[in-house]
């Protein structure tokens, strides 16, 4: 793709350039946001204006042209999220007026003006949610995809790295404990020492994301000319004996030529120890006969919707669009989800209130047509999301079922939503979230095997890399939402598994990956429920997902927490097995056992928030009646239903996943 860099000048936007070109794009322009004539430094929350006086040289030095406007908005809103979260059909100003954010869309207006092939924008965010929410929101209204290949990194890491590729920068600006006037005008290599030593000491950030300090770049891999400083003035703009806070003011400067130096831009490994541990758990076990699965033919599978509420949870249950006479998927899509909006007026909800939707089509081929309807109704912080394709009846494209949160102040809610490409995780290929937090819940997004990169499947195919990768994206979500103090532990898991001959490879991977994943307060095993759907997106072989609770790691008292993760009970009832983690609870049971089952679990199920049937066979009516009754009931036909267990697998046809949330919880 053509990009144009959002250049500060600094070493983060300058390296990302690099590994923008690395993976095969291509830099036509570069743009900038300044502070008003007369000022050098400006307090922004998103941009680094002090070294403006120096960024045209940047710009010369890369060889492309230069766009700039002034920064005349503030840091209007800074919340945790930007814009609303309503979707372009009912809000078509998406942004916020007056907020600095807005002078950044446009200026990049106004490069698309001069250069409408650009597709990409490069951005250095190394932790800045703030800043990575303003570019990406920016990006998603003019149609353009953020490239931030440096989100999330380790700064150790990533400042060696920069050494080592041939980064020259030096400080430009201290504002940090331990920095001082006369470290202005030094490099990273010999600043590294101090600044590694000040991490120790303080817990400063060595990258300078705590704003300790700037940089301006006057070498690096993307540079066909070096800069030259002539002449820098030095201004203390607080003389603090915590911290001094002063600046380099660039006076004069000039190209030069310089070496055609070769620097080959390294990526971060993509499997870590751990990460590469639950491969070879995956290849250690020999593709299994594949088990005898078929097309679900149950007819009554689209139920009457449902709405439950329990305290502040509200769940809608198998909404549908479909019509006698069907007019294509995006049709259907609206209807759905005007369906679903009535059915929330009801609880005086809005969709905004939506934490977690699972979308099952009929068709994966309907996937991109879904997904460009869904995606215009949601704004900021959308829904996290399952999509899968299953044995639909003919007569539906999809069905919705959703889990609401109502009444939350806006900083209730945390959203993980990342649009731009990276090596952190995949950038969501659908317009969804990877992950929501709210009630003391986080709900993940289900997770293909996609290298985050490239977001494509690896190549050649192999099970084994796809599965890793699928969990160690999940990891990736997990390690970004919680803090030293704030663990959060897994409900349970369910994977799509495309090919039934993967089943052993499945269980000899999620047993590692859950032996290595789990804190010590965490039960030895949780439910997980392996599915066979009729396909999936992009074509691969496993989707997992996860719910996850919080639990306060400094607590000495963890049965006193909202969310206690009591250890797994395994009850084996004739035909029937249960595995129930605090209020997850998974029961399996064939056809000839079900109303057994669903007695003998009545208490647990009765209580549920939300029920999800997951089957391979017919279900009479009559019982599907019975478990609507106890709470709202989705039924989901897939071709194959499985546990898992230290060894081994079971197979099943019923599995009924019950959400349970008592008033404590909610």
């Amino acid at each position: 793709m053509k990009f144009v860099a959002l250049l500060s000048g600094g070493k983060d936007s300058c390296f990302n350039i690099s590994h923008c070109q690395k993976h095969g794009h291509e830099l036509v322009a570069a743009a900038s946001l300044r502070p008003k004539e007369g000022i050098d430094e400006l307090d922004s929350y998103l941009y680094q204006t002090v070294g403006q006086d120096a960024i045209e040289y940047v710009a010369q030095a890369l060889d492309v042209p230069l766009y700039r406007t002034v920064i005349q908005g503030t840091a209007d809103e800074l919340q945790n999220e930007y814009g609303t979260r309503l979707g372009v059909e009912r809000s078509t100003n998406q942004g916020v007026d007056e907020d600095e954010t807005e002078d950044m869309f446009r200026l990049l207006q106004d490069v698309l003006r001069h250069h409408p092939d650009i597709q990409a924008v490069s951005v250095g965010a190394i932790l800045s949610t703030y800043q990575r929410l303003r570019v990406e929101h920016v990006c998603r209204r003019l149609g353009l995809t953020s490239l931030s290949y440096l989100w999330q990194r380790d700064q150790e890491e990533l400042l060696q790295e920069m050494i080592d590729a041939g980064v020259h920068a030096v400080l430009i600006k201290v504002a940090g404990i331990g920095l001082k006037p006369l470290h202005l005008g030094q490099s990273l290599a010999e600043m590294q020492p101090l600044l590694q030593s000040l991490n120790l000491r303080f817990g400063s950030h060595v990258c300078g994301e705590g704003g300790e300090y700037e940089s301006l770049t006057l070498d690096c891999p993307a540079f066909k000319r070096k800069i030259i400083l002539t002449e820098t003035e030095t201004v203390i703009q607080n003389d603090h004996d915590f911290a001094t806070v002063a600046y380099l003011r660039i006076k004069s400067a000039h190209l030069e030529d310089k070496a055609s130096i070769i620097t080959d831009i390294i990526p971060p490994i993509l499997f870590d120890e751990e990460v590469t541990n639950v491969q070879a758990a995956a290849q250690s076990t020999p593709a299994d006969e594949a088990v005898a699965t078929k097309e679900c033919s149950m007819g009554n599978v689209v139920r009457a919707p449902t709405i439950q509420a329990k305290y502040k949870w509200v769940a809608v249950s198998s909404v549908s669009g479909a019509e006698e006479h069907s007019n294509g998927i995006a049709a259907e899509t609206r209807r759905c989800f005007e369906n679903l909006k009535k059915l929330l007026a009801k609880e005086d909800l809005d969709i905004t209130a939506v934490a977690h939707i699972t979308a099952l089509l009929g068709n994966m081929d309907d996937f991109a047509a879904f997904n460009q309807v869904y995606s215009t109704m949601f704004g900021t912080s959308p829904p996290a999301r399952a999509c899968v394709a299953v044995d639909l009846p003919r007569s539906h494209s999809v069905l919705l079922e959703c889990l609401a949160y109502r009444n939350h102040a806006p900083l209730e809610r945390l959203a993980l939503h990342v649009q731009g490409i990276s090596y952190w995780a995949p950038a969501n290929i659908g317009p969804y979230s990877q992950a929501i937090s709210v009630g003391g819940v986080t709900f993940v997004s289900g997770q293909i095997g996609l290298i985050p990169s490239s977001m494509i499947l690896p190549s050649p195919y192999e099970f084994a890399t796809e599965i890793s990768l699928s969990l160690k994206h999940i990891r990736s979500i997990i390690k970004a939402l919680q803090t030293s103090s704030l663990e959060l532990q897994p409900y349970g898991y369910i994977v799509w598994l495309q090919d039934s001959q993967h089943l052993s490879s499945t269980v000899r991977a999620m047993n590692v990956w859950i032996e290595i994943s789990r804190s010590s307060s965490a039960p030895s095993r949780v439910p997980v429920l392996v599915i066979i759907p009729s396909s999936l997106p992009k074509g691969a072989a496993v989707e997992a997902q996860t719910v996850l609770h919080r639990q306060d790691s400094n607590s000495e008292e963890t049965e006193k927490l909202d969310y206690v993760c009591q250890s797994t009970t395994l009850h084996r009832l004739e035909s029937t097995k249960v595995e129930d983690v605090d209020r997850f609870t998974v029961v399996w049971t064939n056809l000839t056992d079900i109303e057994s089952a669903i007695g003998r679990c009545k208490d647990a199920l009765s209580q549920a928030l939300c029920l999800k049937l997951y089957t391979s066979g017919n279900i009479g009516a009559n019982v599907l009646d019975k478990l609507n009754d106890l709470s709202a009931l989705t039924v989901v036909p897939v071709r194959g239903v499985f546990s898992l267990t230290d060894s081994s697998y079971k197979t099943w046809e019923v599995a009924i996943v019950a959400m349970c949330f008592d008033k404590s919880r909610g």
